[in-house]
């Protein structure tokens, strides 16, 4: 057990010889809401880390839209792939900026777990469901505080729980409260930029010579070069400094870059087509599940009568799938065949 526990400690002495002086410290975290034991090999954000990892809202992710519904080809971008593309860019902004590498990560990892099924367009229609309103960085804590290990919560510490909450806070001052989650703000904003453009491309909504060149000419014309400058822009603007944000000239490219890609991609007529669709059936399961919450499954009516049934709906439909959305709605609302077994016995 010693031996193991020298592996922590040479963690805990490593990030303060060699991590920013703005960097959040394993050591010297807020805590968890409940008290535990320490991991004798692993410091508490390398545990959250594995903890979201192995969480079944982290598996579901893979069968959540990003942008397109229920793509047909097999490289459009999910919810999971695009939660590992903020990792990794989370994870290499924190390694330029000397800053903890493994909250990022966790942060990161465990930024979408709360997504509704048909991507921002299912979060759109729960929220204007719900008389409490939906949003799904409050329902990814949500589900680490709650939802997962049936009704217990994964019990994360502060500092993850804090970055899971804020990481839609793009350009705020004082949220996340630590530079990791600053890191998986930006990270997330160049991940969905970058690869929803080019599932657009792919799905011929855009061709590659449709983005102005003016922010071309600023970021790059292909994704590694967008990244590439996306990072060390946050580098020049933010080393040794306590404030990850970046370069002018960049940040105001990238901003134009998101401002064409609701103009022509999450914007157009088709998208919000498809989204009337969504809302017709994720609105029909939400009257249906809110008038009947004893026709939800068993853990979520426990929830029903722990919190309300709005809350125990809203928890139900945004923990599905696209696929499950669909398979959840013609089970309840389209006729299935007759069986003449019995009859023929």
């Amino acid at each position: 057990m010693d031996n193991f526990k020298s592996i922590r400690e040479k963690r805990y002495a490593y990030e303060q010889a060699f991590l920013s002086p703005y960097a959040a410290k394993s050591e010297a975290t807020r805590g968890r809401q409940r008290e535990e034991e320490p991991c004798p090999m692993r410091t508490e954000y390398q545990r959250d880390r594995d903890r979201i990892i192995y969480s079944k809202a982290f598996v579901r992710l893979k069968n959540k839209t990003q942008v397109f519904f229920s793509p047909e080809g097999d490289h459009y971008v999910t919810r999971l792939t695009h939660t590992l593309d903020v990792s990794q860019i989370s994870r290499s902004l924190a390694r330029v900026l000397s800053l903890n590498e493994d909250l990022a990560e966790a942060i990161a990892l465990g930024h979408d777990l709360g997504h509704t099924p048909f991507g921002h367009s299912g979060e759109r229609i729960l929220n204007k469901l719900s008389p409490k309103g939906f949003r799904h960085n409050e329902q990814s804590v949500r589900v680490v505080d709650v939802l997962e290990k049936d009704g217990k919560g994964l019990n994360l510490t502060y500092e993850v729980r804090d970055g899971i909450l804020n990481h839609n806070k793009f350009g705020s001052a004082d949220k996340p409260c630590t530079l990791e989650g600053k890191c998986v703000c930006i990270a997330d904003r160049v991940a969905y930029i970058n690869h929803d453009l080019n599932d657009a491309i792919r799905a011929g909504v855009l061709k590659a010579d449709d983005v102005p060149k003016d922010i071309v000419e600023v970021l790059g014309s292909t994704s590694r070069e967008r990244i590439n400058t996306a990072i060390t822009s946050v580098f020049n603007a933010s080393y040794g400094k306590p404030c990850v944000q970046m370069e002018d000239g960049v940040r105001q490219a990238s901003d134009a870059l998101r401002a064409f890609m609701f103009e022509r991609v999450y914007r157009t007529k088709y998208a919000m087509g498809e989204e009337e669709k969504a809302e017709r059936m994720l609105s029909a399961m939400y009257e249906y599940f809110t008038e009947k919450p004893e026709r939800l499954p068993k853990n979520f009516m426990e929830l029903a009568e722990r919190f309300s049934p709005d809350e125990a709906v809203c928890d139900y439909i945004s923990s599905m799938t696209d696929r499950y959305a669909v398979y959840v709605f013609n089970r309840i609302f389209v006729p299935r065949g007759w069986s003449f077994i019995d009859e023929i016995n």
